[in-house]
């Protein structure tokens, strides 16, 4: 029978949110990497990072990160050198696996899907400030940069709770546009933004946020960010020119989509506004009927 937009937004999320096969496979491959990392080079910190630890996550498009913050001697002054000495230890215990280097990780690909793939962030600890652990992590050239997964996570989590829980299911599904039109921004660059738009707002209410989101990324050209938290300087959303244009390219469309859905529903054309909603996600967003 024919439901609301609100129902249809949230059987989305039931759909979008990580599945227990899911959970069961990082926490089975934690433990292997856990103990290949400690014997080879020993270990001040193994903890899970990103957005599978942070719950903003997508069923079988998030991979799993950890971050890994090894002993300051074992490290080189080259973080290219400290990878590739942690994805040679990784691929001596997985030796079928792929183990790959991808800035700042070393990547496991242990499956077929994107949630199967685990991401090892190699990490230097360096200092505290304001209460939160701040490390060192390869910034893709050689060199080092900082950063703190506990003060971003935090941040998100207090917006979150102003809220009432509705930002990290608005993180999702901002997010699941992206992995489902394959757009190539960045997903650290959307927690961030989104949380930084949820924490201006009085009320989140999905249909109309998610519309007002992508039309301000639209609006302001996926203009770099400044990170609240103030550890990482600017949050860029693309890795190449071309990736940006490609992505702002999409969020035209999809902005255009989000509109004609809202005014479907203000006109009470609900059937037109899931319609609309379902080609913004690819078919991916549930039907009107049940």
């Amino acid at each position: 029978m024919p439901r609301t937009i609100e129902q249809g937004f949230s059987d989305f999320h039931d759909k979008i949110k990580t599945s227990a096969t899911e959970t069961a496979a990082a926490k089975s491959h934690r433990a292997s990497i856990e103990a290949c990392l400690k014997s080879n080079f020993g270990l001040n910190r193994f903890a899970r990072i990103g957005s599978f630890g942070n719950g903003t996550n997508i069923n079988s498009y998030s991979d799993v990160d950890y971050l890994a913050c090894l002993p300051t001697s074992v490290l080189t002054k080259t973080s290219t050198a400290s990878l590739v000495k942690v994805k040679n230890a990784l691929d001596t215990r997985f030796p079928n696996t792929g183990v790959k280097v991808s800035a700042p990780a070393v990547v496991c690909p242990f499956g077929t899907y994107r949630s199967e793939d685990t991401e090892v962030v190699v990490a230097d600890y360096t200092k505290e400030e304001n209460g939160f652990k701040i490390y060192e992590i390869a910034d893709g050239n050689g060199g080092w940069m900082e950063v703190s997964p506990d003060a971003h996570n935090h941040y998100v989590a207090e917006v979150d709770k102003k809220h009432g829980g509705k930002v990290k299911p608005l993180i999702r599904f901002i997010k699941a546009w992206k992995y489902y039109r394959d757009v190539p921004i960045n997903s650290f660059y959307l927690e961030m933004r989104v949380a930084k738009y949820a924490n201006g707002e009085s009320s989140i209410v999905y249909d109309i946020d998610v519309k007002q989101i992508l039309t301000m990324l639209s609006g302001n050209e996926l203009a770099a960010m400044q990170d609240p938290m103030g550890v990482s300087g600017y949050i860029y959303p693309c890795k190449t020119d071309a990736f940006k244009q490609d992505a702002l390219s999409k969020l035209k469309t999809a902005a255009t989509r989000a509109e004609k859905a809202r005014v479907a529903e203000a006109n009470n054309d609900t059937k037109t506004a899931f319609d609309s909603w379902r080609l913004l996600y690819n078919d991916k967003f549930p039907a009107y009927y049940l």
